[in-house]
């Protein structure tokens, strides 16, 4: 009876740290949206500042979503290596962009380009920074 009781506190405790985490990280997140108004600027980058409330939408529906899935083990069989790859540009833009608003928003690039005396190469700058990204997401993709 003991070792019973012992095991189901062991498995709240493990629930409970669970949580915990969740709510620590989302709390982040939702912290980081708000305080540097990511979602306004990723409308401006996205020239469709009329829509922001789907792009705030479209974050709020994707997590509720995607935590749900992951809950209940969801995965999706896509039929084709082509519909794959379409789905992973559009997830891989959407992570670009909100990357170039949180950059945008905390003026990264231009203080370390002017740090560095780069300030007439800011085009070359964000190039190498853009290849090397891409060129680093498909080696570890394709290669490792």
């Amino acid at each position: 009876m003991n070792a019973t009781i012992v095991a189901i506190g062991g498995k709240l405790l493990i629930v409970l740290i669970g949580f915990s985490g969740g709510i620590a990280v989302g709390s982040g997140l939702v912290a980081l949206l708000i305080v540097f108004d990511l979602i306004p600027r990723l409308a401006q980058l996205a020239r469709a500042f009329h829509m922001s409330a789907w792009f705030e939408s479209a974050i709020i529906s994707g997590t509720l979503f995607w935590t749900i899935a992951d809950f209940i083990d969801f995965k999706i069989g896509l039929p084709s290596q082509l519909l794959q790859s379409f789905v992973g540009i559009l997830a891989g833009i959407f992570v670009g962009m909100l990357a170039a608003a949180l950059t945008e928003v905390m003026n990264v690039i231009p203080i370390y380009a002017k740090r560095l005396k780069l300030s007439d190469y800011m085009i070359a700058l964000v190039m190498a920074m853009v290849l090397g990204k891409i060129i680093g997401s498909l080696f570890n993709w394709l290669v490792m």
